[in-house]
């Protein structure tokens, strides 16, 4: 007779969370985030036609009937792992990071850099996500979470480990066609905006006191790192984070054709949430982006 099984997974997802009480601690338990907890949990329900938990703001609870399910089903977890045991095979534990990282600097700092901490650490897998939401809007449970700072939030330590300043960058070639004297000969060049950071050119034309200078034209994108991107093929002049445009400054494919004046900007931070704090990957993960960070500032470059 052919057997009749739930997917397996799910059914380990819902025996840790009933089992503790809590979609978190499933996820702990399990070493995934919690919203992968709670789509096992909503798989396994579809799966059965039937609901397993009530579900509150910040809590959940078994049905009854869910309750009956999982005292059937949890003693066969425990034979399972003691079987195993009796076969020499030792329990792994998973060594996967998760990161929540904004997306142009994961494209243009953290990415470059993950090689170096892989070939240190090959134990530990990472596993990267970007967002620019605020941290506190986050749905998922993230080991690190890197955001700009330094900010409080309550439950998280906070460290910062890169700090930067913005200036004009552009690519080489544009210089070569359409030279920069001085900041007024911005007025032949199009300037490139990001949408979400309306406030760069401004601000900075304002500290090089040309506020009114008016472009040839403007260039606007919606996300950072296609400014960037345009600045490197030539499109236009960007406001450049010195921390993520210095390997292109380096490797000369991008040039800033002013010292100053510079922008001063927010640090970017780890945010390690509480419970977090002392486990051994997140500590060597953060400690090498300190590394990192202090030694390859725009300054140094």
């Amino acid at each position: 007779m052919k057997r009749i099984l739930p997917p397996l997974n799910a059914l380990r997802a819902f025996e840790a969370a009933g089992r503790l009480g809590s979609f978190k601690e499933a996820a702990a338990e399990l070493h995934v985030t919690h919203g992968a907890v709670s789509q096992h949990v909503r798989l396994l329900e579809e799966w059965l036609g039937a609901s397993l938990f009530d579900r509150y703001n910040r809590r959940v609870t078994l049905t009854p009937a869910a309750k009956v399910y999982l005292e059937e089903i949890g003693p066969l977890f425990e034979r399972l792992s003691q079987a195993t045991a009796r076969y020499g095979v030792a329990e792994t534990v998973s060594r996967t990071l998760s990161v929540n990282a904004p997306a142009t600097f994961t494209l243009r700092w953290l990415v470059p850099r993950l090689a170096k901490f892989r070939a240190a650490h090959p134990d530990v897998d990472v596993n990267v996500e970007t967002s620019n939401r605020p941290l506190e809007s986050l749905k998922e449970d993230y080991d690190i979470v890197i955001r700009g700072g330094p900010d409080t939030f309550y439950g998280y330590s906070m460290r910062p480990f890169l700090s930067e300043e913005r200036l004009p960058v552009c690519s080489p070639a544009l210089l070569q066609r359409v030279p920069l004297r001085s900041p007024g000969d911005l007025q032949q060049h199009t300037l490139l905006h990001t949408s979400s950071l309306p406030r760069l050119w401004p601000d900075w034309l304002a500290s090089a006191q040309i506020p009114a200078l008016r472009p040839a034209a403007t260039l606007t994108f919606d996300h950072f790192y296609l400014t960037l991107q345009a600045a490197i093929d030539g499109i236009g002049i960007a406001m450049g984070p010195t921390a993520l445009v210095s390997a292109d400054l380096a490797a000369g494919r991008l040039a800033a054709p002013f010292a100053g004046p510079r922008l001063p900007s927010r640090s970017y931070c780890t945010y390690v949430p509480d419970a977090k704090f002392g486990d051994e990957r997140v500590m060597l993960f953060r400690s090498w982006l300190e590394r990192e960070g202090t030694c390859r500032r725009f300054a140094d470059s």
